[in-house]
């Protein structure tokens, strides 16, 4: 039984990790959750084996039934399966589908969707990856009542989380899905108990936060300075990561840091992208007269390596230009 003494009946939308914890939360806090919908599986890994989303093998572990429709807006299964539950709420997390007209009009408490940003920052696909690329201090997640609209429906709770400056994506990750999960627990006991009321976002002070594509991690160091190459870097992990051409290859930084180290690589002019080394680091100029230092490098069809291993390995490419 829940803490507020109202066990709800729920169904659950959700597909990678990041959801997982929600949907234990509601577990452990009594709730009922009728029905889990997750995504397909999916080929993965280098086998490109069928995989389970993780939301599903949780749910399974639980015991509780679950649907994964390839497409939802005009699906008659999981619209009868769903009226046929009646719940109280559904809840969405990380789903990465749509939800139509007719799913969010079923519950009487709607749909409830957890948003890893402050919204209305951050609307979106990918909020966690571009809160940490564009170097912002402060994060959060959002309970919010979904409507059509991407991410505009009305916020009922948010929860900030600060960004350490050497934070990734990746870091980030886990931290926002731990801190949320019980953000949905305290939401529904609100909405059932009639003591928290939606307010509208102010959509005029929205960002968005699209899908990421392969380009984003390409390095341009003509027009970004070293503090943005290492906050998209930072972002973009796991994926796409940070990367750049050098001799026809791709060069790929797996670790960086800003450089502030000047007389270690600052031997007269440089443009952007050149390389410099000093002892067993490797140094590349960026826009602004900024540099970056690249800890670990991989060269296309070569092994991940500390600098000082890559620079060893090959001819010294001071003075080689990253493109």
């Amino acid at each position: 039984m829940t803490s507020a003494g109202r066990r709800l009946r729920l169904a659950f939308c959700g597909t990678p990790q990041f959801a997982v914890p929600t949907l234990e939360a509601l577990l452990a806090a009594g709730h009922d959750v009728a029905l889990v919908v997750s995504q397909p599986d999916r080929p993965a890994g280098r086998g490109k084996q069928m995989t389970a989303p993780p939301v599903k093998l949780a749910a399974l572990a639980a015991g509780l039934p679950v649907m994964q429709p390839e497409i939802v807006r005009n699906n008659a299964e999981l619209r009868a399966q769903l009226e046929a539950i009646a719940p109280d709420a559904i809840v969405v997390v990380a789903y990465g589908r749509l939800i139509p007209p007719w799913m969010l009009a079923l519950p009487r408490l709607g749909c409830i969707n957890l948003h890893a940003s402050l919204l209305p920052r951050y609307r979106g696909a990918a909020p966690i990856q571009w809160a940490v690329a564009m170097g912002d201090a402060v994060t959060g997640n959002t309970t919010m009542l979904l409507e059509e609209g991407l991410d505009t429906g009305p916020i009922l709770m948010q929860h900030t989380q600060e960004i350490a400056p050497d934070q990734t994506a990746a870091d980030l990750f886990p931290v926002l899905a731990a801190a949320g999960a019980p953000m949905v627990v305290e939401t529904l006991e609100g909405l059932a108990g009639g003591t928290l009321h939606p307010r509208p976002q102010q959509h005029a002070d929205a960002t968005f936060a699209p899908m990421l594509k392969r380009e984003d991690g390409h390095m341009d160091f003509a027009a970004r300075a070293a503090s943005e190459l290492y906050n998209r870097w930072r972002g973009f992990q796991p994926w796409p990561g940070a990367f750049a051409e050098l001799d026809g290859k791709k060069f790929i930084a797996h670790r960086m840091a800003v450089a502030h180290e000047p007389s270690l690589y600052e031997a007269g002019s440089a443009a952007p992208g050149e390389m410099r080394i000093a002892g067993e680091r490797l140094f590349v100029a960026c826009a602004e007269d900024t540099w970056l230092e690249l800890i670990e490098v991989q060269l296309e069809g070569k092994k991940r390596l500390a600098a000082g291993e890559f620079l060893r390995g090959m001819p010294k490419p001071s003075g080689a230009r990253l493109g």
